[in-house]
């Protein structure tokens, strides 16, 4: 299978992206042993500043939006995991939040990981784009630098305060727990080779009392801890986590909710980062309503809570960080080439969304020789898989297939430059995922292969 990899890649002209070589491959703890801080910034954009998803107004906050996360010190490196409350950040404004978070936690940028937990009620931004969009001449306030400045500069100095807080730990745990009725597919399978689609909510009955599909339906739970006692958990679920959207109410929905609802019960530091769910949604269990909300986040909270009671513990050990660029290909199928993209985003008969995503797709082929970053923490024998892209749900179990007898947590939604990562298949298939992938159908096998890289015995 290696083979068929390094074939495709030769085949597009890609290189084949390296795995975990060099001062990166193995980093074990020093003997002064390992220590941990924990750091909370609220995120959330200004009424009537920095739009949410697209160019949706921002009028009231229901719920803030936060970044959380966790710097590791082996007396060597420091290393930092970091979940944020926003649909996703791209390019140049992903690698400003790891640029400033790496300053501030006084390592390189390298050993930093952000991802989105992809809320909908929540900026959606990519600095890149809006330059382009400037160049066109045509007014389109889409992204708000002076406030990203001000949102980085805030979240470091929660970084930096966080180092006088270093606690010692020595012990990793791991839970896991099924999540019942939650996630869904998004893609349907249907007769001759096609699938309909199911978002993230759904009122048409004939949709919601189809097969819940192709799922991950457990929730995993990673917990550092001092001895027995608990210092941080670390909770991996894929779905699209949005109950609503569209509208222009700020809030951390079902996920954001269950974490404090557990951190309030435990009074343990809750992380939750959002997998490989590009292609699962609630959409079967979700009609739209408060009351569909509620139950969504009672049954997610279950779920963590459960995971979180099933921890075992053992002895930490040396603390692992391996790297690895991705070069994904670009698409060059009608609509998504980088000429007819130019011409839409200087359009102004075009609507500031269509606007917006054609910037996207070009920001993307314009960085192309600016590889994403994927990587991985092992602590033991568990392995935290940082992707960038919203993958699909293929890609965290094709990871979990490569160490059946460890653990793989995986986080998605690193650097969303590429959209959706989907499967070559589905761009056969249709539905909506090949529609807002900028990456190509040849990208599958690019990042598996740097997922079987990246994890040991892959």
């Amino acid at each position: 299978m290696r083979h068929r990899f390094a074939l495709f890649c030769l085949l597009l002209g890609v290189p084949m992206c390296p795995g975990a070589t060099g001062a990166e491959a193995a980093e074990p703890s020093a003997p002064a042993g390992l220590r941990l801080a924990t750091f909370c910034c609220d995120v959330t954009p200004p009424p009537g500043g920095h739009p949410l998803i697209w160019v949706t107004p921002l009028e009231t906050v229901e719920d803030p939006l936060l970044a959380k996360g966790v710097v590791l010190d082996d007396g060597l490196r420091r290393y930092v995991l970091c979940a944020v409350d926003w649909c996703g950040l791209c390019n140049s404004s992903h690698e400003l939040f790891c640029r400033k978070i790496a300053a501030a936690a006084e390592t390189d940028v390298a050993r930093v990981a952000v991802h989105c937990v992809h809320q909908h009620t929540a900026p959606y931004t990519d600095g890149d784009a809006q330059k382009l969009l400037d160049q066109t001449g045509l007014a389109q306030s889409y992204v708000d630098f002076a406030f990203l400045d001000e949102v980085t500069d805030r979240l470091a100095e929660a970084v930096g305060e966080s180092l006088g807080q270093f606690r010692p730990f020595d012990h990793v745990g791991t839970g896991q727990a099924r999540v019942e009725r939650v996630a869904s597919t998004r893609r349907i399978p249907v007769e001759g080779g096609k699938v309909v689609s199911r978002m993230s909510s759904c009122t048409d009955p004939k949709l919601r009392a189809m097969t819940e599909g192709l799922i991950d339906p457990v929730l995993r739970t990673v917990t550092l801890a001092h001895g027995t006692e608990p210092l941080v958990r670390m909770h991996y679920y894929a779905t699209h986590p949005q109950s609503f959207y569209g509208d222009p109410r700020a809030c951390s929905d079902v996920p954001g909710f269950a974490r404090r609802r557990l951190e309030e019960k435990e009074g343990v530091f809750q992380i939750y980062f959002t997998g490989c769910a590009g292609d699962v949604a609630m959409g079967k269990y979700n009609d739209r309503t408060p009351h569909a909300r509620d139950e969504l986040t009672d049954r997610l909270y279950a779920g963590m809570e459960a995971s979180a009671a099933s921890t075992r513990l053992a002895p930490a050990g040396a603390l692992q960080w391996r790297t690895a660029e991705l070069k994904l290909p670009t698409r060059t199928d009608a609509g998504y080439t980088l000429e007819e993209n130019r011409v839409k985003m200087a359009d102004p008969d075009e609507t500031a969304v269509a606007r917006i995503r054609a910037a996207t797709r070009v920001a993307f082929v314009e960085r192309i020789d600016r590889p994403l970053g994927c990587s991985v923490l092992q602590i033991g024998d568990v392995c935290l898989l940082h992707l960038p892209g919203e993958c699909m749900l293929e890609f965290q179990l094709f990871a979990q297939r490569q160490r059946p007898e460890g653990v793989v947590a995986t986080a998605a939604y690193g650097d969303l430059a590429p959209g959706y990562i989907c499967t070559e298949r589905s761009f056969t298939e249709g539905g909506y995922e090949p529609t807002a992938s900028r990456a190509g159908p040849k990208s599958e096998w690019v990042l598996k292969d740097v997922i079987r890289r990246l994890l040991p015995g892959g």
